[in-house]
């Protein structure tokens, strides 16, 4: 039988949040609810004006061929090895800048172009399958592309692109439409959007945009997400099918110098551990889409970034903490301070659809700030501990740990 909770103040306080002691960092939950029926099964909330610091729910401007579904707003602007997360540790091996890399692609664009039907394979460690450089428009419909070929550049391919099927750099404004993205290597992402900030967090990147539809992405190597975008690279994705297996391969991934990454529609699945369907170093929005996460968390945010859902359906199934963790989770908000994200409130907000959390806390915040903003929200947790948040310093230090929950019905 469910047990129904009265989410008034001080009963939040006792049964659905916590804030997990530290004899060295100060944590604190704040909750700002009106009197709501919750169960420790499902829980709904509905709308309420974001905290500041929140998204504002408004678009920078049209995407290029067409504009991401209703709902998806503008926020404000990897973790040590085995952490959770979507991107390899920073430290790893692997060039300090994208200068220092002698990129290559089996097939290279580097100027204006359209390309239909074509296949782009490559079984080469470090080349690309396809690599566009080009600072003009680029449009590729139903390719085949075929990515092997492991890597060891560590950083190279998590920050700069090294190895990916395909990289998108240099300003371009490139167009994707159908087709098929498969990559089985070490390091090796699908589509790879670079902005060429030099992995500075904050950042203007270079205008390196990518629009891709109704292409199905495929990786079974670590390391190896499925969309990702870096230093301060533009990516819109429209009725994907992504799926990825191995280890810090998130479906949708992102990692140091950040960027703006919208989604709508589709299905984004991950079965790796470490792989949480979203990976956020950077400004997400995500709307009417289906996420997945068959081992790692639902989504993990890292520092001054954010995570924006809307009619979303996320399934989290959480099966191992790092060795920094103290609880499994199913929405991870922290700071490594390994410089992949700057220190910062971090922002979580969800409008709309269902989050199921089947094993774990369903929040988890520690080693930062966070404001999670929860609007006609269906929480279904699954685990018997029954815990909606906590919040403490569970293994990292050196940042506040201060959570603000808002959610009214």
């Amino acid at each position: 039988m469910k047990k129904i909770l009265c989410i008034l103040l001080s009963l939040i306080m006792v049964f659905g949040l916590c804030a997990c002691g530290s004899s060295t960092t100060e944590s604190a939950v704040v909750a700002e609810t009106e009197t709501e029926s919750v169960s420790t099964e499902a829980a709904e909330a509905t709308e309420q004006a974001p905290a500041e610091g929140a998204p504002s729910g408004e678009m920078p401007g049209d995407p290029p061929d067409g504009a991401p579904g209703e709902g998806m707003g503008t926020p404000p602007g990897d973790p040590p090895d085995g952490a959770p997360g979507g991107g390899m540790p920073g430290g790893a091996p692997g060039s300090s800048s994208s200068a220092d890399i002698d990129y290559s692609g089996a097939v290279e664009i580097t100027s204006a172009d359209s390309q239909s039907g074509q296949t782009y394979t490559s079984s080469t460690s470090d080349e690309s399958a396809l690599l566009i450089s080009t600072s003009d428009d680029v449009s590729i419909t139903d390719p085949t592309v075929t990515k092997s070929g492991d890597s060891d550049g560590g950083d190279s391919c998590n920050f700069y692109g090294l190895n990916a099927a395909v990289l998108v750099k240099d300003g371009a404004n490139v167009t994707i439409t159908g087709g098929t993205i498969s990559s089985d290597a070490m390091g090796a992402n699908g589509i790879f959007c670079y902005g060429g900030n030099g992995g500075r967090n904050g950042a203007t990147g270079d205008g390196t945009t990518v629009t891709v539809r109704d292409t199905v992405i495929t990786t079974t190597g670590g390391g190896s997400g499925g969309i990702m975008t870096t230093g301060g690279g533009v990516t819109y994705a429209y009725d994907l099918t992504v799926t990825t297996s191995g280890q810090s391969s998130a479906p949708i991934r992102t990692d140091r110098g950040g960027g703006t990454v919208y989604v709508d529609g589709g299905t984004y699945t991950s079965n790796g551990l470490g792989s949480p369907a979203i990976y956020s170093t950077a400004e997400i929005h995500v709307a009417n889409a289906t996420l997945t996460s068959n081992l790692s968390e639902g989504v993990c945010i890292e520092g001054k970034n954010s995570t924006e859902l809307t009619n979303c359906d996320l399934t989290a199934n959480n099966t191992r903490m790092n060795s920094n963790a103290g609880f499994l989770d199913t929405i991870m908000i922290y700071q490594s301070m390994s410089g992949d994200a700057d220190s910062g409130t971090s922002s979580f907000t969800m409008t709309g659809g269902t989050l199921t959390s089947k094993s774990g806390h369903v929040f988890h915040v520690t080693n930062t700030n966070a404001i999670i903003t929860l609007s006609g929200v269906m929480i279904v947790n699954e685990d018997g501990a029954n815990v909606l948040l906590s919040v403490c310093d569970d293994g990292w230090s050196g940042a506040g740990n201060v959570a603000t929950l808002n959610a009214k019905g």
